[in-house]
Parts: C-alpha cells; structure tokens; sequence
C-alpha cells in the first residue's frame, strides 16, 4: 500500500515538471516573438520578376510551419523555373526571406565565323532567342545543336564558343564564335573479310567515297553515319547479286584520327559460299489464268549465278503483266530453298490471289507552294481503286519526273477497315526558278552562248514559262516559250512558241531567218505511247551570198509556212538521257500546204535498241529514214527545207559534208531522201564511275540523195557512205563533254570529212 502511493506521487511529480519546462518554453518563445509558423514571405534582390510570382513557385506559404524538407522542395522549384542564378533561404524569426539573382535577358542573339551554314539555318537549330531568359545549361544545350549540325554536314572538327557581353539592366548579347574548320574527309576505306573481290570494286559499290582532288563538287566523301549505314545495305545488294546469299556485315567501324581532320572506315564482312540458280518453277493459285502467257518474264535460269536483283525485277514484270491481264489482286511470293551443299538455290514463283484490299484515301502532306492536284494527277492510283504496289511505284516515279520536289516518299498504312489502306505522299519542296547562263563549243556550232529565264511551276500550277536567247558562231535563237502540262484538266500538255531565229549555212552559201509562232499539244495514248501535234506558222527568208550557186540563188526571198507536225513516241527506255536498256520508236509527220507558200510533205521514223550485258557496258543500235516531197507537181523542195548529214549527226563527215553538192561552187545541197544507222558500244575505261567518264567505240552507215535541182553542177551519187571511230564522253559538273575521233572508210570525192569533233557544254 505504501509502495503503491510512492508510484503515484513520482509520476505526477514527472508530469508537473514536464508540464512546468514546456509552459515556460511556450512563456519564453513568446516573450521572444520566435514561432514554428511562417508569419511573412519577404522578396528580395529581384528587378524583374515580381515579388507575387516568386512566391507563385514556392512550395510553402504563409501559415505553413518552418518545416526543412517543404523549404528545400521551395529551393528547387525555383531553380527549376530557369529564371534564377541563385536563390538563398533563410529565416529571421517568423519571416522566410528569399533571395534571389535573377539570370539575364537575351538582348541580341549573333553567330560569328559562319560561312558554311547561313544565320538562318543556325537560328532555326537553336533554343535561345532575343528576350529569353539567359541560363548556361541552355546555352550548352544550343552549342551541341551547332555542333551536330556541322557534324551532318561533314565538318566534326567545327568549334563553337559562345561569348557574353553585359549590358545595363541585367541584360547580355549573346554571341556563337563559330570555328567551321575543314571538311572532315574520308582518308580510307578498308575491307576485311574480302577474298572474291577487291577493295576497289567494293568501294565503286558503296555510296561513301574517299577523299581524292577530283571530288571537289562531291560530298560523299566526307563521313556522314547515315551514308555508312545506307552503304552496309549496299553491299548486301553487291554480294546478294553476285550469288553470294549467306554473306553479312559484321561490322562498320568509323575512327577518327586524332587532329579531328579525316575518318578510317573499315567493313568487317563474312562473304559465305556462292550460289548458283537450282531448279526455278512457276506454281498458280489464280483461278482462270493461264500461267503460259507470263513465262517469258522470268529470266532467271538454271545453273547461272544466282541473282537477288533479278528475282525482285522478276516479280515486279510478273505482277505488271499479270495486273494488265486484269488480276488487280496478286500475290507473287518467291519461295526459296537454299541447298548448301549443292551449293544451289532453288527458286519458285508461287503466283496466288493477294488480298482484296482498295485506297481509302491519300494523303498530300510536304507541298507549301505546288497545288494538290499537280501531285495527285500523276498518281496511278485513285480512293477506291484496288490497291496495287507497281502502281504506286510508277506514281513515285512520275512525281519525280516532274522536277519540283527534291525528295518523294510514297508509302501506305492500314485503314479505317482491314480491306482498306491509305496512301501517304510526303514531298520535300525544291527551287523550280532559273536564271541560266550557258557557255559551249562544238565543231559544228563553234562557241555557244545563252541566258534564260524559266519557272517551271509557275504559282505552284505545274506550268512553265521561259524566255531564252542563245547565240553561236552560225545560229542566234531567241524562243518566248509556255506550257500547261494539264489543259482543261485533262491529261493533254498544251503550250506556244514565239520564236525568232537565224542560221548560217556555211556549206550551203546562205542563210535563213525564221520568225513564227507554234501551238502544240501532247497527251499519252497510253502508259508509254505519247503523240504530239504542233502548228506553225511563220515568214522564212533565204539570203544567198553572193558566190552561192545558182539553185541557191534562185530561192532568194521571203516565204509564208503554215505547218503541222505530228510525232507519235513509244518510249520503254530506263532514262531519256542516257539510257542503258529498253527500246524506243518514233514516226513524225510534218504537212506544209493549209495556206502559206510552201506545200511539202515530211516524214521521218526512228528506232533504237540499248542492252547492258555487263555493267556499264551498253550496246545500242538506232536507225533513222526520212523522205520530203512537194504535193504540187511544179514545185520543188527548197534548201531550207531539206535534209543534212554530217557533223554530229553523221561524225566523220563535216556538216553537211556528204550527199547532193555543187561542184563547181562546193556547196552542200541537201537531199530529200535520208536513211541511216548507227552501232555503238559505250563502256567504262577504268576510272572511277563517280567521274562519269565512259568511251565508246562506233560505226555509221548511211546516205543522203535524192535532191530536186536543175543545176547542172550538182552531184547526186546516192551511194552509202561509213564511219567509225571511238570517243570518250564525260559528264562533267559543268556539263556533258564529248570527244570523238572518226574516219570516213567510205565516201565519195566531193564529200567534206572530219577527224575530231568536240563538245562541251554548261549551265549554271
């Protein structure tokens, strides 16, 4: 009982004592005007930012505790703003004090040293700008953009240094003293791994280049890790072509030497064994066809190399064949078997029905400037139409043709349903303005001079519009000339010629001066058949020299010419300008006589014929013929009128150095009658492709006769006549060059021979 009581009195006496220190603690803590409670919020040292919109960011307010950790949460929500350099908190009895150094204005924004990349190009590429706040993480973050943008452009020894100078009222310029440094070049490429081919072939396979005095106008020559992956895939298609189906990219390594001047790339690569082509066999799955009409478009033999390329060209000419037949939904699988032993691939092109799937829409996107519709109207394919691969591939092709859009990607995703698709076309914008001058010389026109002026998108419509003066030594045109390549909305191309043109005819003692207008129009009568019609109407006048032959002089005068020419194309030509494979024919038609004073009939037909049986080895064959006569049966055919061979139409022959002449005043006549052909065989002499150098070797053969004077003097044998010779072209940055040495092996007395002939041509 006595122990109990004891117990009691001790823990109230611990509890008043507790109750005693922590009363005169709450006594003492308010004499001294000190609280565990935020009683203000004080701002200081800011000169721009308002005293509310600091405490905005804080975490804590006023009647919060002092509490350590909502304070620290309060510090860094201010530094995160980016608006501050420094912020400091502290506590004066009840009043959190903040105090901050506001970071300073951007006032200007300039780069320095740059001459590579415009000021545009960099300002788009960085963060910062005039009136923003100044903080270095950005400024860093703004250096690395630079640096990466020099660094795609092939320069990775560029420096970037940024400069601040102070102005009043917490304000900075903000200066980018850009060092652009040297292209950073490609010093060499090395392969490991391969023993079937060279270092060199490899490299002409590859798109990356190393650096050599000639590629001054190339850029592949410096590093870009783009390329070097791009030239990974490329050497998969080298090897895959050559037979080699197990072969693979280990790895592609770019070093950097130290002075940060050039790269060493070095392909490490696994060329496996080779293959030939084993059995190939065609099974179908489409109801209703008839394999046998589409056997010929599989050239992939038994026994020869096998070929990757030539399988995918295999499957392309099937579905196209077999979309024409009216098979709009196909399936072309290749089903290979490869046997390693054996060494041999079979191949089996399994034909079957592909699934029903049609164009939901399409879509335009990347066109600021060329309308819609200019895109649209080259696309195969229409909403709602069957969805067809080949067809979208000749629409890219189509829209590239057109010459306003440096890049066109054209691909599909799903629909709104699972049968349906829609088709993106995505189009990069490029300058379709020209201002050209252009510079040449050619044995047949001596030194050549012009300036142009064109739009080739005129407002984004797709139409063109030139103005062009050019002037050599025999000729002086000037040509007003506009198009509109979808008249009425329809696919018809029409356009007019103003045109104003002089021509000396050394050869023929006189000259001609033509002044006219053309209208003409040209539509596709289908895919690769294209007719043209052209109507002129136009004053010619001869002016003979005074030693001209009589037959010359006799056609003194002016003349009114109404025309109509007519030309139908049938093209299936890889390339228009320097084709390697396909056919081409052409028949034009030209009718004088629907008012006017001349009335003659022309027509002239051509083919030709390119095969590559070996790369870059081309042989061709082109023939031409042509005839004019006069429907009126007292009229003849007049100089200007006629036919010429000779120069570069006829090399080894000067201009119109063989057919009909006047002896006695040596003067080419011209003829009414031509038929000639032509065999070359162009190929490459060993320098790198890249340069575009190529010879070629050739022969001519061929006549002109037929020619309807009454001069006595005049010679017409109508014997065929041969050249050959070799050459040697180059497509130069600055234009085409050719050079070629030939020799007539058969010709007659009186005609007029060459040895050289020369070309050269640019425009800027």
């Amino acid at each position: 009982m006595r122990t109990g009581t004891l117990q009691k009195v001790a823990v109230f006496a611990w509890l008043a004592l507790a109750a005693w220190v922590v009363l005169g603690t709450a006594v003492e803590a308010q004499d001294s005007g000190v609280s565990d409670v935020i009683t203000e919020i004080r701002v200081e040292g800011n000169q721009r930012i308002e005293d509310a919109t600091v405490i905005s960011y804080m975490k804590t307010v006023v009647g919060d505790r002092f509490d350590a950790g909502r304070i620290n949460d309060s510090l860094k929500s201010l530094f995160e703003t980016g608006l501050f350099a420094d912020v400091n908190l502290t506590r004066q009895g009840g009043t959190l004090v903040v105090n901050v150094v506001e970071n300073p204005i951007i006032n200007r924004l300039a780069f320095e040293g740059n001459r590579r990349i415009e000021d545009d190009v960099l300002q788009g590429e960085v963060q910062l700008r005039p009136r923003t706040v100044y903080t270095r993480t950005r400024v860093q973050t703004d250096v690395s953009r630079i640096l990466e943008l020099y660094r795609r452009s092939g320069r990775f020894a560029a420096t970037v240094e940024p400069k601040v100078i102070q102005l009043e009222q917490n304000r900075v310029d903000l200066v980018f003293e850009i060092s652009e440094g040297p292209l950073t070049g490609v010093q060499r490429i090395v392969f490991i791994g391969n023993e079937n081919f060279s270092d060199g072939t490899l490299r002409e396979a590859i798109q990356t280049k190393q650096t050599r005095w000639w590629r001054f106008f190339s850029t592949n020559d410096s590093y870009d890790p783009d390329r070097l992956s791009f030239d990974r895939e490329l050497l998969r298609r080298f090897y895959l072509k050559e037979g080699f189906a197990d072969f693979r990219v280990i790895s592609a390594v770019a070093e950097l030497t130290p002075d940060r001047s050039a790269f060493f790339i070095t392909f490490t690569m696994e060329e496996g064994d080779r293959y030939r082509f084993g059995t190939i066999d065609m099974v179908n799955e489409l109801p209703e066809f008839d394999l046998e009409t589409v056997e010929s478009r599989v050239t992939t033999d038994e026994g020869d190399w096998y070929n990757a390329e030539e399988v995918e060209e295999n499957i392309q000419d099937l579905t196209d064949e077999i979309g024409s037949q009216g098979f709009a939904f196909v399936d072309i699988e290749p089903q290979i078997v490869r046997r390693r032993d054996e060494k041999a691939i079979d191949v089996t092109y399994r034909i079957a029905e592909g699934d029903r799937i049609y164009v939901q829409r399409i879509d335009i996107t990347g066109n600021v400037r060329t309308l819609d519709r200019v895109i649209r109207r080259n696309i195969r394919l229409a909403e709602g139409d069957a969805f067809n691969a080949a067809r979208l591939r000749r629409s890219r092709t189509l829209i590239q043709n057109l010459g306003f859009f440096s890049r066109v990607d054209i691909n599909d995703q799903p629909g709104d349903a699972a049968d349906q698709v829609i088709v993106n076309v995505d189009v990069e914008e490029q300058s379709t303005g020209e201002v050209t001058f252009g510079g040449g010389f050619s044995t047949t026109d001596g030194p050549t001079g012009s300036v142009g002026i064109r739009e080739r998108n005129l407002l984004g419509r797709g139409q063109d519009l030139s103005l062009q003066f050019i002037i050599s030594a025999v000729t002086q045109d000037l040509d007003l000339s506009f198009t509109e390549p979808y008249f009425l909305n329809r696919d018809f191309a029409a356009g007019f010629d103003a045109f104003r043109r002089e021509r000396e005819f050394q050869n023929s003692s006189f000259d001609s001066r033509d002044l006219g207008l053309s209208l003409r129009g040209a539509y596709p009568l289908s895919e690769y058949l294209t007719q043209s019609v052209r109507y002129t109407i136009s004053q010619e006048e001869i002016l003979p020299e005074s030693d001209a032959p009589q037959s010359v002089l006799d056609q003194a005068g002016k003349d009114l010419i109404s025309r109509v020419d007519t030309t139908l194309l049938y093209d299936r030509r890889d390339s228009a300008t320097e084709p390697t494979e396909g056919y081409f024919g052409r028949y034009s038609v030209a009718v004088a006589g629907l008012g006017g004073d001349k009335n003659f009939l022309s027509q002239t037909v051509g083919a030709g014929y390119y095969y590559s049986f070996w790369d870059d080895w081309v042989a061709s064959g082109i023939g031409e013929a042509g005839y004019i006569f006069s429907f009126k049966q007292d009229e003849r055919i007049l100089i200007s009128d006629r036919f010429f061979l000779g120069g570069n139409s006829f090399r080894g022959f000067a201009v119109g150095g063989l057919g009909p002449r006047d002896t006695n005043q040596d003067s080419a006549l011209g003829g009414n009658l031509l038929y000639k052909g032509t065999l070359e065989l162009a190929f490459p002499i060993g320098l790198p492709n890249e340069l575009g150098v190529k010879g070629r070797v050739f022969s001519i053969a061929g006549t002109l006769k037929d020619v309807d004077t009454t001069n006595l003097s005049a010679v017409d044998t109508g014997s065929v006549r041969v050249s050959v010779g070799v050459g040697v072209s180059w497509a130069s940055p600055f234009g085409p060059v050719r050079l070629d040495l030939a020799k007539a092996v058969r010709k007659e007395g009186f005609d007029e021979t060459e040895i050289l002939s020369f070309g050269f041509g640019s425009f800027f």
